[in-house]
C-alpha cells in the first residue's frame, strides 16, 4: 500500500505526540547503578525511627503530602528559615509535621554511601512508601529522579487544604495538582494513621452554627468523647487531641468505616459521606480494603509525579541549599 509523504509525516508526529520525554523522566530503577543500596538505607532508617517513636509514620506521610502540595515534590518542606525568609516548615499547617530528623539521618547515610546522588525529594517519597508498608499498608515502586527545590516560603502553606474544607473545595484543591475525585478520597485515607490536635476539629464540638451546637454530621456520643479530650480551658495541654481512627498505628480501611458511623474527626473527612460524588467511594473502600490499598498506591504515584523537577540540584544537606 502506498502512503503519501504528508500522511507519513502525520503518522510520525502522532507517535512523537504519544511518547513524551517528560513522562519518562522518573524511573523506578533510577539509582540501580549510581546508588543500589539507597532504598535499603532509607528503609532501615525509617524502621529504626518508627520503633523508637510510633508517631513517625503519620508524620512522614504528612510530610510527603504537604511537600508535594506546595511546589511539587521537591523537598522544599525540609529547608530552614533564614533571617530574610520564613520557610514552609515554620508555616502554621506544618507545625505538627516534625520528624525531619528521620530524613536528615537517612540523607547523611546516603551521602556517605553515594555522595551527591540521591535527592532529598526522593528520600521523602521513598520514606512515605516505607511507613505505609511498615504500618500494614500496600507497597508500590516509587518512581525516582526528582531534583530538590531551592525556594521555600511559609505563606505558601495556605494552599494546603484545611480540615474545614467542603467537598467542592477539596475537589478543586486536588484538581489543581492533577488529581481526580477518586484520588482525593483515596489519599484522604492516609488519615487512617495519625493524630490531630484539638485546634483542627474543636469548631465542630461547640457553637458550630446558628442552629446547631455540635456539627450534626458527627455522631453525638463521639462528639462528647472528643469534648472530654479537648476541654475549653486555658491550661489544656499542647498535645491534647485524638487519633484519627481507632487503629491509628495500622494502615487499614477503618478510617472509611468511621466516616460511615459519623466518626470522621475532621469536617473535611465527614463531608465525604454527604456528597454523591464521593459517598460511593467511601462506601466502596469501607467494604473492600484491597480496593483501597490498590487505589492508594496508584494515587501516591500520581501525587509523587506532580510538579516534579527533573533538572536542578541534589542537596547535600536537607536543611540548606547547596
Amino acid at each position: 500500500m502506498a502512503f503519501s509523504k504528508g500522511l507519513i509525516f502525520a503518522m510520525i508526529f502522532a507517535v512523537l505526540a504519544i511518547v513524551k520525554p517528560s513522562e519518562a523522566a522518573l524511573d523506578a530503577h533510577y539509582y540501580d547503578q549510581s546508588c543500589p543500596a539507597a532504598e535499603k538505607i532509607i528503609l532501615e532508617t525509617v524502621r529504626n525511627a518508627t520503633l523508637y517513636d510510633p508517631k513517625v509514620p503519620a508524620r512522614l506521610l504528612r510530610m510527603f503530602f504537604h511537600d508535594c502540595f506546595i511546589r511539587g515534590c521537591d523537598a522544599s518542606i525540609l529547608l530552614d528559615s533564614t533571617r530574610s525568609n520564613q520557610a514552609e516548615k515554620d508555616g502554621p499547617p506544618n507545625i505538627s509535621v516534625r520528624s525531619f530528623y528521620v530524613i536528615e539521618d537517612a540523607k547523611r547515610k546516603l551521602e556517605k554511601a553515594c555522595p551527591r546522588t540521591v535527592s532529598c525529594a526522593d528520600v521523602i517519597a521513598i520514606a512515605a512508601r516505607d511507613v505505609v508498608t511498615l504500618s500494614g499498608g500496600p507497597y508500590w515502586s516509587v518512581l525516582k529522579g526528582r531534583k530538590d527545590g531551592t525556594i521555600s516560603r511559609a505563606n505558601e502553606t495556605r494552599n494546603l487544604p484545611p480540615p474545614t474544607f467542603n467537598v467542592s473545595q477539596l475537589i478543586q484543591s486536588f484538581a489543581a495538582r492533577g488529581l481526580s475525585v477518586k484520588d482525593m478520597v483515596t489519599l484522604s485515607g492516609g488519615h487512617t494513621i495519625g493524630f490531630s490536635h484539638c485546634s483542627s476539629f474543636e469548631s465542630r464540638l461547640q457553637n458550630f452554627s446558628k442552629f446547631h451546637d455540635i456539627d450534626p454530621s458527627m455522631n453525638y456520643a463521639f462528639a462528647q468523647t472528643l469534648k472530654k479530650k479537648c476541654p475549653r480551658t486555658s491550661n489544656r495541654g499542647k498535645n491534647a487531641g485524638t487519633v484519627l481512627d481507632s487503629t491509628s498505628s495500622v494502615f487499614d480501611n477503618v478510617y472509611y468505616k468511621q466516616i460511615l458511623s459519623g466518626k470522621g474527626v475532621f469536617g473535611s473527612d465527614q463531608a465525604l459521606l454527604g456528597d454523591s460524588r464521593t459517598k460511593w467511594i467511601v462506601e466502596t473502600f469501607a467494604q473492600d480494603q484491597k480496593a483501597f490499598f490498590r487505589e492508594f498506591a496508584a494515587s501516591m504515584v500520581k501525587l509523587g509525579n506532580f510538579g516534579v523537577k527533573e533538572t536542578g540540584q541534589v542537596r547535600v544537606n536537607t536543611r540548606f541549599v547547596n
